[in-house]
């Protein structure tokens, strides 16, 4: 018997057209926190079976009615500071909600609170809601428009945007975006901040730039204030509107905050998915900035998958910074052993300039 293909609903205007069309059944659909508290009438004439209702508000008798006929309804966690069935990904001005009243009074700010207080061994409910949240969150991932070839970009969150490097990183986040690739960032501060603006001005000059630079070079850091850094990020953003890329944040590192510049923002309680998410999508290659821990960690989880995949699965693995890579950081020569007679050794670059960098993903 064929499977019914199923439908992503996820606003009340989805719904109201699709009933609209003359729809019969649910079968196939998918539900996902809909207010349909005022849709009773309508819900009782389609056939529930092979519905799966997520989080969604629902009238008592249209509740029953989905359930007794074979639908599957999962109710909304109470007292959550976010939605775990979302349907969409972030943008900054979700997250950064009631800035003005401090940074600890945004959502951002009071679900990493909440991820802080309920993170204890044996807590199922905020196990549950997390890992119900992260699904969400890649299904989400998977509904982005665009073909574009996704390009990550990694580096540290330390950089300031008062520094030449922050700049190059802007640079380089404005060619690969000029080149119709996706620029697809850990959502931080410093390096990976700066790709997402550059890519944000795709469509600006040179002076353009150098306006944003200026302002933001104001409050060169989150420290020691998130809520000033985030307040300077918005006030460029809303002076230099433009598609800034994708950034998949986690809220595991709580010190970081999400950069403001990301158009998608795929916000995750699990790191462990967060990375993985980051780095298999981003197909079209892996720009390394100069980076500490985090990004060397991100350079050997990359490089595994290219470490064993044949010929055709090779993802490009470009570092930037010959003396941060050999010499500070030496993961240089040991990429280069391990890539000895393997596939690999085609895959990964070392350059020392954002234009040569550009160059071999674009």
């Amino acid at each position: 018997m064929p499977s019914i293909p199923h439908v992503d609903i996820e606003s009340l205007e989805h719904f109201d057209r699709i009933v609209a069309a003359g729809a019969t059944s649910m079968d196939g659909w998918r539900v996902q926190s809909v207010d349909l508290t005022g849709r009773t009438a309508e819900l009782l004439g389609l056939r529930p079976m092979g519905a799966l209702f997520l989080g969604c508000l629902l009238e008592e008798k249209a509740d029953s009615w989905i359930r007794d006929g074979g639908g599957l309804v999962f109710p909304a966690i109470p007292s959550l500071p976010f939605d775990a069935y979302r349907g969409t990904l972030y943008d900054a001005e979700e997250l950064y909600a009631g800035l003005e009243h401090g940074y600890d009074a945004t959502p951002d700010a009071r679900i990493y609170a909440w991820s802080r207080q309920h993170d204890e061994k044996g807590d199922t409910s905020r196990t549950l809601a997390a890992a119900l949240h992260d699904h969400a969150i890649g299904d989400a991932l998977d509904d982005l428009p665009g073909n574009e070839p996704w390009v990550g970009v990694m580096g540290g969150h330390g950089v300031l945007r008062s520094d030449d490097s922050y700049r190059a990183a802007v640079l380089l986040g404005r060619t690969l975006a000029r080149r119709k690739r996706m620029v697809v960032t850990g959502g931080g501060p410093g390096a990976m901040e700066a790709a997402n603006l550059g890519a944000s001005l795709s469509e600006y000059d040179d002076a353009a730039i150098a306006r944003a630079l200026a302002a933001l070079a104001r409050v060169p850091s989150f420290k020691p204030s998130v809520a000033a850094w985030a307040a300077a990020g918005l006030d460029v953003r809303r002076e230099f509107p433009g598609d800034g890329g994708v950034s998949v944040p986690t809220w595991f590192y709580g010190h970081e905050p999400p950069n403001v510049f990301a158009s998608a923002i795929a916000k995750y309680f699990s790191n462990a998915q967060r990375e993985d998410v980051l780095l298999s999508r981003a197909r079209g290659g892996i720009i390394y900035l100069p980076g500490a821990a985090g990004t060397v960690q991100e350079v050997f989880q990359a490089v595994t998958p290219n470490y064993y995949g044949d010929p055709a699965t090779q993802i490009p693995l470009i570092l930037v910074g010959i003396d941060h890579w050999t010499v500070k950081l030496p993961v240089w020569p040991l990429l280069q052993t391990l890539a000895s007679d393997r596939p690999m050794a085609r895959s990964i670059q070392l350059v020392d300039t954002i234009d040569e960098a550009a160059a071999l993903v674009g």
